[in-house]
């Protein structure tokens, strides 16, 4: 059965099987949490990313952790928010389909989510909340092979509002 836990913190820091990353289509270093797992993984990453070609918005791509606690990096492209109407919402929901598939193939038994298109993106953070929470309950199954999932938040308030969404599900 899987775990669900909410923290406060720096995602680079959570010793867990792979962290998921807020990418870019071009998986270049960005701002956020993208550049914040570029800068603690190291050079390498980035020459992974580069061979990688690039990730559309809402698919997921795996690269190693390089220097960070975690083994691997599950990168995906959040959409960016243009008021709803412009399949959004679909879009964030594939992404969290896509990295936890992908992390089943790949073995992975605890991973930590960052709040995906909330920063620069404009995700409204109670929607990603609900769609974040809501996807991990129905696609990490009892028989799914997550021991953990973490929500690794920037700010309190986005703790309190996944804390509450957690508990709407359970």
């Amino acid at each position: 059965m899987t775990r669900y836990h909410i923290v406060r913190g720096d995602i680079t820091k959570l010793r867990v099987t792979a962290i998921v990353n807020a990418a870019n289509e071009d998986l270049r270093s960005g701002g956020g949490v993208d550049g914040a797992i570029h800068k603690a993984a190291g050079v390498e990453l980035q020459k992974e990313c580069d061979a990688l070609g690039g990730c559309p918005t809402g698919q997921a791509r795996l690269t190693q952790g390089y220097r960070l606690s975690a083994e691997y990096i599950i990168h995906t492209v959040g959409p960016v928010w243009h008021g709803g109407d412009k399949g959004e919402c679909a879009l964030l929901g594939a992404c969290y389909a896509n990295v936890l598939s992908l992390a089943v193939k790949s073995s992975i038994g605890s991973l930590a989510f960052p709040a995906i298109s909330t920063g620069a993106y404009g995700f409204p953070k109670d929607r990603a909340a609900r769609i974040a929470i809501g996807m991990c309950r129905l696609l990490a199954a009892p028989d799914s092979p997550f021991s953990e999932i973490y929500f690794c938040l920037f700010d309190e308030a986005s703790v309190v509002l996944y804390k509450n969404c957690l508990a709407d599900v359970l």
